[in-house]
């Protein structure tokens, strides 16, 4: 079978020039990492992702939709060395800007393609992105089954890129990238005036926040170089556009050392927002000295404060039992401990609150989409239905688990409750219910067999979202995410572009970006 349930269609979106998909089922296979053993499942999976509440987590879990080398993992299930955990999820990728993906040069003789990645587009699967990445566009869309992209570029940098297409080749241009023999040129458009001379920065650089993606200067941090010149001052929109000559390659290096310097990416949704950083936006770093300051829960905007919070256990029962969060361990998340759990230092107070701020700003982009995550409480638990996973990568067939032949069916959730919530249901849902999965006298929910899902799924994709009579609130009626409204083209990218690599291959270039032009301006 394929690792994919479903062949997810193009569809429209309210907003001219973005490219959509249908959401789809998905199954998820990954081994341990290092930084989750000997960790409770739930307090990973809450911690490395923000998308859904804590509550939901805690109840996909109960159900048994994620297992461990095959058996049904439950909240407390702690993470070992060398675990498989598997899942299959209800994806629904973000959208990305409607621009192609352009090849430059395909090298038929020496095996290498050069293109062009807009803005938008991750170089590999990640999150909630698969069918929206670069692999799987290059496979999809261009039919390069096998590609090896040993230069990423962030997700909403655009530009060139140099893509092997055998292992030989990306082994000896990986060397170059990283004995630094590469010559690499960037365009950037940054807010105010640049000086007119040469500028270097040598800052180090620090990823303090995985969840977040956040990197500030630190002593702490790897070594890192770039140097900027200055093309043009755009006085119509107090912009400048820059050549960048970086390096290094360190994560975010560019967008970081013009934060510092005073001068960051005109669009910078992270590292030149004032509701993050101040009316400095960051120049000259943040604080660095340790603080042992109390964190804070996270907390829900007013309009959406009441009884039943999802991000927390401490109210309501646990267990079917009294209130027992006075002897319950509270989850990092839960406390707002979780900030910092993946800092390789201590955080300053200043870097707390800039986490802190960065968070609840993505919830509110996200129209608080994880505090309306309530409308799954009525559904029945998430039987498990079979569907197999796709097949271990060679490296990780060796470790605990076994071999990925010997898999066992791993649990679906279709998601086709027949129970309602405040008149918020999906439809049609067999007759018959799933056996053999529950305890005596547990609930039993009606589900569809995997074999009449697939035959319905033409029709259940084309499902109008449901609606929250309460709140207005539309969700998937398959999973029940809140969605969100389409994105402006313009807020899919940031004004940096990778225009020019020199290797051993040769030297390649792409055309200047079009909000590289001279007076351009765009929608803030």
């Amino acid at each position: 079978m394929s690792d994919d349930l479903q062949t997810p269609q193009p569809t429209q979106g309210s907003v001219p020039g973005i490219r959509k998909l249908t959401p789809y089922w998905h199954p998820y296979t990954t081994m341990a990492k290092e930084r989750w053993l000997g960790r409770e499942i739930l307090e990973v999976v809450s911690t490395e992702f923000r998308d859904r509440s804590m509550e939901y987590y805690k109840y996909a879990l109960e159900s048994g939709v994620t297992s461990i080398n095959g058996r049904p993992a439950k909240p407390d299930t702690i993470i070992r060395n060398g675990d498989r955990i598997e899942n299959v999820v209800h994806r629904h990728e973000p959208p990305i800007t409607s621009t192609p993906v352009k090849v430059i040069l395909h090298d038929e003789q020496r095996g290498f393609l050069v293109i062009n990645k807009p803005g938008s587009i991750p170089v590999h699967a990640t999150g909630r992105y698969y069918h929206h990445s670069l692999v799987q566009i290059l496979r999809n869309d261009f039919g390069f089954d096998k590609v090896y992209t040993i230069n990423r570029l962030d997700r909403l940098t655009s530009g060139l890129m140099i893509v092997p297409l055998n292992a030989d080749l990306a082994r000896s241009l990986s060397a170059e990238f990283v004995n630094g023999s590469v010559h690499k040129e960037y365009i950037a458009r940054c807010k105010g005036e640049f000086p007119v001379d040469e500028v270097v920065c040598e800052e180090p650089l620090l990823t303090v926040d995985r969840q977040m993606g956040l990197n500030i200067v630190h002593p702490e941090g790897k070594p890192a170089k770039t140097i900027f010149n200055r093309i043009r001052y755009d006085s119509n929109t107090h912009t400048t556009v820059v050549r960048c000559r970086p390096f290094t390659g360190r994560s975010h290096q560019i967008r970081v050392h013009l934060q510092y310097l005073g001068y960051p990416i005109a669009n910078d949704p992270i590292y030149s927002e004032e509701r993050i950083w101040g009316p400095n936006l960051g120049k000259g770093g943040v604080d660095i000295i340790p603080s042992c300051e109390e964190r804070t829960a996270p907390a829900p905007p007013p309009h959406l404060r009441n009884e039943c919070n999802p991000e927390s256990f401490r109210t309501g029962t646990d267990d079917g039992g009294p209130d027992t969060h006075e002897r319950r361990k509270l989850l990092p998340r839960e406390t707002g401990h979780d900030i910092g759990m993946g800092s390789p230092v201590p955080l300053s107070s200043e870097a707390v609150q800039v986490i802190t701020r960065l968070r609840n700003m993505k919830d509110e982009d996200e129209d608080w989409s994880r505090w309306r995550d309530v409308v799954f409480r009525a559904k029945g638990a998430l039987t498990p239905k079979t569907v197999r996973v796709p097949p271990l990568s060679p490296q990780n067939r060796r470790r605990r688990g076994g071999e990925a032949s010997s898999y066992p069916m791993i649990q679906i959730s279709l998601s086709l409750s027949l129970s309602h919530h405040r008149g918020l249901a999906p439809t049609g849902a067999a007759e018959h219910a799933t056996s053999g999965l529950h305890g005596e006298g547990e609930e039993v929910t009606a589900q569809l067999s995997l074999d009449e899902a697939l035959i319905r799924l033409p029709t259940m994709e084309a499902s109008e979202p449901a609606v929250d009579p309460d709140t207005g609130t539309l969700y998937c009626p398959e999973c029940y995410l809140p969605l969100h409204p389409d994105p402006r083209p313009e807020n899919l990218y940031i004004f940096l572009h990778a225009f020019k690599y020199t290797t051993s291959l040769g030297s390649f270039e792409t055309e200047m970006p079009e909000w590289a032009s001279e007076g351009w301006e765009w929608t803030r």
